[in-house]
């Protein structure tokens, strides 16, 4: 009779390592393998118009309508599976959509702009924001793609996710998607992202130059050396094109913090997910990191959002050029209600110098 039972169990264990193994292997078949350089198409909604030298910029991580208030996730210590309920999606999606019409932008650089996933009802929320704003010009750019995520329990299953660059200006030529170093092997690798760039060049009136902006969403759950390999080769990137002659903007989510924004935000648990920092020193000369080091544009996702309990942290933000002047910068105040990242507006002239 032992024998029997013994027989059974290690029937059972061998079916399920083989079940496990076929999927690895339906992972490492299906896995996203984009190439270092993709040419995109924008999408069009609305009327071309040329940009002044006085432009107005968003950057917005939207949590792919899925990270509001109400929500917690794993991977920051919560016990939340990434997926609201779809009351609370709807919700989330129509309060972005609100907030982008409340607040105009020439240029919108939105990260976690899911367009077929599971987590976000299948909603193809890119083609819905593009249309939503009229905008003239939009690409989207893959960073996310993949048949089915088996974490957490309950899993998370199809996602196709990236990020979005939208406005009314004319574009030359394609947009490009540019990939990043990945910090992953396999087989982790293969239900990972595949964090990118997403370079839009724009044709500047009487003037040879083109404004070149680089919308990116750098890692987050790697051990460091991810964030800081993407961060070099973002700078690289950056470098080339102010050579070049244009004008340069890069934004987005950071994944880091700046240099002594945590004295005003400081780690509430050294247990807590803890962001690396940027410093001055990563920019070339006379180049510059912009944010609103006075209000917090991101928050853990440990618990749901508690104003006065909820560790926050500054992650979103700009680089420009030498040539681009600051205005001014602003991370808006949404109380974290339809994502765990808050809009930041910059304000920028081009200038001679």
């Amino acid at each position: 009779m032992g024998k029997k039972v013994l027989k059974g169990i290690l029937a059972v264990l061998g079916v399920i390592v083989l079940l496990a193994a076929a999927f690895v292997l339906f992972l490492t078949v299906t896995e996203y393998k984009p190439a270092g350089v993709e040419a995109i198409s924008p999408a069009s909604f609305g009327e071309a118009t040329e940009p002044g030298a006085a432009l107005r910029l968003m950057t917005w991580n939207i949590g792919y309508c899925g990270m509001g208030a109400a929500e917690d996730f794993v991977m920051d210590g919560g016990s939340g599976s990434g997926k609201p309920e779809r009351a609370d999606f709807d919700a989330y999606y129509a309060g972005v959509l609100d907030m982008l019409a409340a607040n105009d932008a020439d240029i919108y650089l939105l990260q976690e702009v899911d367009t077929d996933s599971s987590r976000s009802y299948r909603v193809n929320e890119a083609e819905g924001i593009l249309e939503f704003l009229g905008a003239a010009f939009g690409a989207h750019a893959l960073n996310y793609s993949c048949p089915f995520v088996p974490f957490p329990i309950p899993p998370i299953g199809r996602v196709n996710s990236g990020v979005l660059t939208a406005s009314d200006f004319s574009l030359a030529g394609d947009a490009e998607r540019v990939a990043l170093p990945c910090p992953f092997s396999w087989p982790l690798r293969t239900a990972n992202l595949k964090r990118c760039l997403l370079v839009t060049r724009y044709e500047l009136p009487d003037s040879p130059a083109e404004l070149v902006v680089v919308n990116l969403h750098l890692e987050a759950y790697d051990d460091g050396e991810g964030k800081a390999a993407q961060t070099e080769a973002l700078v690289s990137l950056l470098e080339s094109e102010y050579a070049g002659g244009n004008y340069v903007i890069a934004g987005g989510d950071f994944n880091q913090t700046f240099s002594g924004v945590m004295e005003k935000w400081p780690m509430l648990d050294e247990s807590l997910w803890t962001p690396g920092v940027l410093s001055g020193g990563a920019l070339p000369e006379g180049w510059s990191f912009v944010y609103d080091a006075e209000n917090p544009s991101c928050r853990l996702d440990n618990a749901p959002y508690d104003a006065e309990s909820s560790q926050h942290y500054v992650l979103d933000g700009f680089i420009v050029s030498p040539n681009v002047q600051v205005e001014r910068v602003e991370t808006l105040d949404t109380g974290f209600a339809y994502s765990d990242h808050s809009p930041v507006i910059m304000e920028i002239t081009l200038t001679e110098g």
